[in-house]
C-alpha cells in the first residue's frame, strides 16, 4: 500500500473519531441513528416482502437522515471524492473487477527473521508502520522477540533462516484486518493463543472456525523441544495460518 492510501485511511480514521464525537454529542442525532438501525434490524424478521421493504427504507431514511447532518461525515465524502478524483484512479489502474486481483487491500507484505552475533539490545529504538507493507528482516540482526500492529494487510512472518534460542521466543501481532501466515522452521514446539471476531486458525492441518472467540493451541511434542515458539495474535476480521517448513 502506498504512501496515498496510507494518508487517506488515516484522514478517514480521523474524521471517523470525529463523527463518533458528533453523535455522542448531539442526543438527537444518535437517537435518529439508534432509531433507525433498530428499524432495519426489525425488518429482517417480517416474512412479508412489502413490509420488509417499508420498514427498511424508513429505517435506511433516518440512519442516511442522522449521518448526513454531522459535518464529519460530509467531510469524509469532500476527502473521498477528491482523492479518487485526483489520484484514485490511477491507483485503481491494474484492478480487475472480477477477481480483486492487484486490488490495494491485497497487497501483501513478507517478514523475513535472520540472525547474527550479538548486538546492543538496552534502548534500542524503531517504529512500525499502522497501515500498509512493512519488511522486517532487511538487514541481518540477532533474533529479538518480535512485537508490532499493523491496521490493515496480509502479512507473512518468516523464520525459516533464524535459529532460534533454547527455550521461549514471542512473536505478538496485533491486526485489524488481514490473513497472517507464520513460517516455522520444523523442530520446534509451537503454542497459538489467537483471538478473532471472525476468521480462521489452519495450524497442523486443522481448521478452528473463530466468531468473536479465542484459542490456544500446542504443537506435537511441545513439552519435549528444547526451543519453543509462542504466537500470540489479535484480530479484528482476519485468518491465521501457521506453516511449517
Amino acid at each position: 500500500m502506498n504512501k496515498n492510501w496510507k494518508l487517506f485511511f488515516l484522514i478517514e480514521a480521523l474524521l471517523s473519531l470525529w463523527l463518533i464525537y458528533e453523535l455522542f454529542n448531539n442526543v438527537f442525532t444518535l437517537g435518529v441513528l439508534v432509531a433507525g438501525s433498530l428499524i432495519v434490524i426489525r425488518s429482517k424478521s417480517f416474512k412479508a416482502t412489502s413490509k420488509k421493504h417499508m420498514y427498511w427504507l424508513v429505517g435506511g431514511l433516518l440512519v442516511l437522515f442522522s449521518l448526513l447532518s454531522t459535518t464529519a461525515v460530509w467531510m469524509m465524502l469532500i476527502c473521498a471524492i477528491l482523492f479518487f478524483a485526483t489520484i484514485g484512479g490511477k491507483l485503481f489502474s491494474k484492478f480487475d473487477p472480477l477477481h480483486f486481483e492487484n486490488a490495494p487491500w491485497q497487497e501483501k507484505e513478507i517478514i523475513v527473521v535472520e540472525t547474527t552475533t550479538n548486538l546492543p539490545k538496552n534502548g534500542k529504538r524503531f517504529k512500525r508502520t499502522w497501515l500498509g507493507n512493512e519488511r522486517i528482516g532487511n538487514t541481518i540482526y540477532e533474533w529479538d522477540d518480535i512485537n508490532f500492529t499493523v491496521f490493515m494487510g496480509d502479512t507473512i512472518v518468516d523464520i525459516g533462516n533464524t535459529l532460534l534460542p533454547k527455550n521461549e521466543s514471542y512473536v505478538v501481532i496485533r491486526k485489524g484486518f488481514g490473513k497472517t501466515r507464520i513460517l516455522v522452521p520444523a523442530g520446534i514446539g509451537i503454542m497459538v493463543e489467537h483471538s478473532a471476531f471472525k476468521g480462521k486458525v489452519n495450524f497442523e492441518d486443522e481448521i478452528y472456525v473463530l466468531n468473536n472467540e479465542s484459542v490456544k493451541l500446542y504443537s506435537k511434542n511441545f513439552d519435549e523441544n528444547t526451543r519453543k515458539l509462542k504466537l500470540i495474535t489479535n484480530v479484528l476480521i482476519g485468518d491465521l495460518e501457521v506453516i511449517s517448513i
